[in-house]
């Protein structure tokens, strides 16, 4: 028997108006086929949205051009007072937002009534950040005779650090996207989006030596074209990111809680500490927002008291 083809989006919920859904499965598949968003991260934001479009009153649900901020607003207000948390809140308010600006495309509204909604400066926590001496540590962490694959878990360490990579991003790394002679990675990031980003000198050193005299042992399935392999021969997985890092951040000394995006992190907050302007630390790091690399700012004050001593009239 032939199976079924696999839907790409659930259907909306029956009890919205059915203009309204006709609008969602519209937006779904732009988020799709313009957007390249994932499908996790699309039921995410029918689900979403779905609980805001129940929330409006039946006229404003089933004729979106009388939607106004405040609509918007005293959904967010309900959403908190019901125990929300902080990212469940932001993600949501990126789907309404995204919603509106989808609506604003197809002329259902003459303006979008998301964009004046602030995001609360409670909702961005501050990361965990690796210090240059914690990141030495971490990266001398996996040694000879006591690691087996020492060389390729240094590798993979140095470039995450290196790169500020997420961990989908360097378990999808292929040999080819490594060129040694320029010093710089292409990456495949969220949305499919490709970018170039410099890698230091030591992790290329690194990769070298992996790719020189370890990997050759681990192509057990033949050959393969991804840059970090498991013990069997097949790509390292997310999980195995997080538990190496885990692994290496408990002997170096760390304190809990490291894991790959500290790395990150860490990268993105050394660069600005260097002077590295923030769209140039946005492109490496692939946001698709600036406001999303701003957090940095906010990390290193050093940074900011030198930032108000050189502007401020009495700095």
């Amino acid at each position: 028997m032939k199976k079924p083809a696999q839907t790409t989006h659930c259907n909306p919920d029956a009890s919205l108006p059915a203009e309204t859904q006709a609008l969602l499965v519209g937006f779904l598949d732009y988020l799709q086929a313009e957007c390249g968003l994932s499908l996790n991260t699309r039921r995410a934001y029918r689900h979403d949205l779905e609980g805001f479009l129940g929330f409006l009153s039946a006229p404003i649900a089933s004729t979106l051009d009388r939607l106004t901020p405040r609509d918007i607003e005293n959904h967010l207000r309900r959403r908190q007072a019901e125990g929300c948390a902080v990212a469940t809140l932001a993600r949501e308010l990126a789907a309404i937002r995204m919603f509106c600006r989808y609506l604003v495309l197809q002329q259902v509204c003459r303006r979008d009534a998301s964009e004046s909604i602030l995001t609360p400066r409670t909702w961005h926590r501050l990361p965990a950040v690796i210090s240059p001496d914690q990141a030495r540590r971490l990266l001398a962490a996996p040694q000879p005779r006591v690691d087996r694959f020492w060389m390729r878990d240094r590798a993979m360490l140095a470039i995450l650090y290196a790169s500020g990579l997420r961990a989908s991003e360097v378990i999808a790394l292929k040999v080819e996207d490594l060129n040694a002679h320029l010093g710089v990675l292409r990456v495949l990031g969220k949305g499919n989006k490709e970018r170039i980003v410099p890698i230091a000198e030591p992790a290329v050193y690194a990769a070298a030596q992996y790719l020189a005299h370890e990997r050759p042992g681990l192509l057990k399935r033949g050959p393969a074209a991804e840059l970090l392999l498991s013990r069997s021969g097949r790509p390292l997985s997310r999980r195995d990111v997080h538990t190496l890092v885990r692994r290496y951040a408990r002997r170096a000394g760390l304190p809990a809680g490291i894991h790959p995006h500290t790395l990150r992190h860490g990268f993105a907050t050394a660069l600005l500490q260097n002077g590295a302007d923030l769209r140039s630390v946005q492109t490496m790091l692939g946001h698709a927002d600036i406001a999303t690399t701003q957090i940095y700012t906010h990390i290193d004050p050093n940074r900011l008291r030198a930032i108000h001593k050189r502007f401020h009239p009495r700095g």
